[in-house]
């Protein structure tokens, strides 16, 4: 395997369920050695979630790989002490408590800085360390909801709706994986200290709202949920085809518009000097979407995509997953990738992303069963055997 760019990078991964988690994983992949630490008995929760193979979600093989698991009772005395020295000689530590759960634990960034310091602390929570609402539980869906996204999810009229994933927790992951990597960065190559990443999950989101805040302070604008439209930006939807699928176009370029208008056979629109341009597109948005939805309507999925791809119109189809898991391409860029479940089952997972040509990512690990790493981890860091077994016998590890 090639050297990978976080080789010899220590991660002791304190979190649960998704946000933390997801950045750890991102940066396992990517070489880091990472250590999760578990609760003894049941584990992180998201073993249990959605859908289970002999009792263990398939989920937990796309976000635990690359991992090795340690039980430690997070709230004994003993297991504190464990996790004050395993963070002695980490690189980095992340955690997704409530604000204040890891100082009530001994565990705060003053005690463990004192400790370590060039240990860099990722803290990822609902709404931040400080501020009026740092102490109120935040999961995904209320993070959506305040950065505005749930707002703009849906139809016109309708109420808001899910967009269909976790979208706070993974997007507020990688913005914690990137304050990592910007740490390191600081730490190793400008001789630079620890310090602490401070992430919210809906700042994470409201990280990705576009021109929402600035419309708003220049003109009182409040974007408004549009379906299937990208709003201010025109033709751009997903239209119906004959066969009850929906075709996605997205010709909001003027060049693109032409040939769009052309390809379905209305060279009127194609030629109006007052279409020529994004704000004259913009309003008449409804006629414009109305002419393609009369042309889609007379072409199955596939007849429709020849003849936009031929025109090189951007489109496609509205992909499920199960579209995603036979599609040609997908595979061509090792998108999918298989593991083996420590039960046996062969399961495939989303592969490595970003794509690196010197130092790339991999999958070279399974996920780890529960505490199926806490001997190794806990000799490595120099408790011999007979400490190993008193601390399990008195429920401290597992």
């Amino acid at each position: 395997m090639p050297r990978q760019i976080l080789d010899g990078i220590r991660v002791l991964e304190l979190g649960q369920l998704i946000a933390g988690p997801f950045a750890a994983k991102t940066l396992a992949d990517f070489g880091a050695h990472v250590i999760k630490v578990e609760p003894p008995g049941q584990g992180d929760p998201l073993r249990k979630w959605r859908l289970l193979y002999q009792d263990t979600s398939v989920w937990w093989e796309a976000q635990s790989r690359n991992k090795e698991s340690i039980c430690i009772d997070l709230r004994s005395p003993d297991g504190q002490a464990l996790v004050r020295k395993l963070a002695a000689e980490a690189d980095v530590l992340i955690e997704n408590f409530r604000p204040g759960t890891m100082e009530k634990w001994g565990l705060g960034w003053d005690v463990l800085h004192a400790a370590n310091p060039k240990l860099i602390m990722l803290r990822v929570s609902g709404y931040g360390q400080t501020g009026p609402k740092r102490d109120e539980p935040g999961f995904a869906a209320v993070a959506e909801a305040m950065s505005g996204l749930r707002h703009l999810t849906g139809e016109p009229g309708r109420p808001p709706v899910r967009a269909g994933l976790s979208l706070g927790d993974t997007i507020a992951g990688l913005h914690g994986a990137l304050g990592v990597l910007l740490a390191l960065y600081e730490r190793d190559a400008r001789g630079g200290t620890g310090q602490v990443i401070d992430v919210a999950l809906y700042e994470a989101l409201f990280n990705l709202s576009e021109s929402l805040l600035p419309e708003y302070s220049a003109f009182g604008a409040v974007r408004q949920p549009a379906g299937g439209a990208l709003p201010g930006i025109a033709p751009s939807n997903a239209y119906p085809c004959a066969n009850g699928e929906y075709v996605l176009v997205a010709a909001n370029g003027d060049a693109i518009f032409k040939r769009l208008m052309q390809a379905i056979g209305r060279a009127d629109l194609a030629d109006d000097p007052a279409l020529a341009r994004n704000d004259g597109r913009v309003a008449r948005v409804e006629e414009l979407d109305a002419a393609i939805a009369a042309w889609t309507r007379t072409q199955d999925i596939d007849s429709a995509l020849t003849v936009l791809r031929e025109a090189q119109v951007p489109s496609g189809r509205i992909y499920t997953v199960k579209d995603i898991a036979e599609d040609p391409h997908y595979r061509a860029r090792g998108v999918i990738e298989q593991v083996t479940a420590a039960s046996g089952l062969t399961v495939e997972v989303p592969g490595i992303v970003p794509k690196l040509s010197g130092s790339p990512g991999a999958i070279h690990d399974r996920a780890p069963t529960l505490g199926e790493h806490t001997d190794a981890v806990l000799a490595q860091a120099g408790f011999d055997a007979a400490t190993i077994a008193d601390l399990r016998a008195r429920g401290v590890v597992a």
